[in-house]
């Protein structure tokens, strides 16, 4: 939705069935689909790919409150294949990830209050081909709500995650994170706030802009 803002026309990709995507995808396995685009020519129609592989994998959550669960290290680490892949697309991207994750660039670290949101939910992203101005790191304003080693601490923030005690509600995620468009608290808490990607599609434009290249 935030490239969409931006001025993009979007098609997306995902494994899972997203019947509330807004616009239109490919459901399958995104690497496959894009070395399938890359070697029909398919590619050619695209100006810009953005890819978040799944984050498990030496995530700084997974590996620390959910090690009991038996997450973490054991998840298959997707980021250098992705990158190979986009590298051979000759497009300029972005790979985002959590914090946490060493494998890729911090080109740019975005974070909810920057956009005056309800979450902080920081993501760090990896640009490809292009560059951007980092953006100053804003303050937070106090703490995410929610239980803490048994404590509950209250705060402006909810955490967008898990199903524990002290995390919002469906409706209370659909405000903090800018989402409206689906109901699902799964799909909310993985999403990445629109207002990051928007922020993104506008610098990269302006970047084409400022280069003067045909977008």
């Amino acid at each position: 939705m935030g490239y969409h803002r931006a001025g993009f026309d979007v098609d997306g990709c995902d494994i899972a069935d997203r019947p509330n995507y807004p616009f239109p995808y490919h459901r399958g396995n995104a690497l496959a689909y894009l070395a399938h685009l890359i070697a029909s020519g398919e590619i050619r129609r695209y100006a810009f790919v953005h890819a978040s592989p799944p984050c498990q994998h030496g995530c700084a959550l997974t590996v620390g409150t959910n090690a009991s669960q038996g997450w973490g290290r054991a998840h298959v680490d997707l980021v250098a294949p992705v990158r190979d892949l986009l590298d051979a697309t000759g497009l300029p991207y972005v790979i985002e990830q959590p914090n946490g994750r060493a494998e890729i660039r911090k080109d740019l670290t975005l974070c909810g209050e920057m956009f005056g949101l309800g979450v902080i939910r920081h993501r760090n992203f990896e640009l490809g081909g292009w560059t951007a101005a980092r953006p100053v790191h804003v303050p937070h304003r106090g703490r995410v709500r929610g239980y803490r080693h048994g404590r509950f601490y209250d705060g402006p923030y909810v955490a967008a995650y898990g199903n524990g005690g002290g995390k919002p509600t469906v409706a209370e995620l659909q405000t903090a994170m800018g989402m409206t468009w689906t109901d699902v608290r799964e799909e909310l808490t993985e999403a990445i706030p629109p207002a990051y990607t928007e922020f993104i599609g506008r610098a990269y434009l302006a970047a084409v802009a400022t280069s003067g290249a045909a977008a």
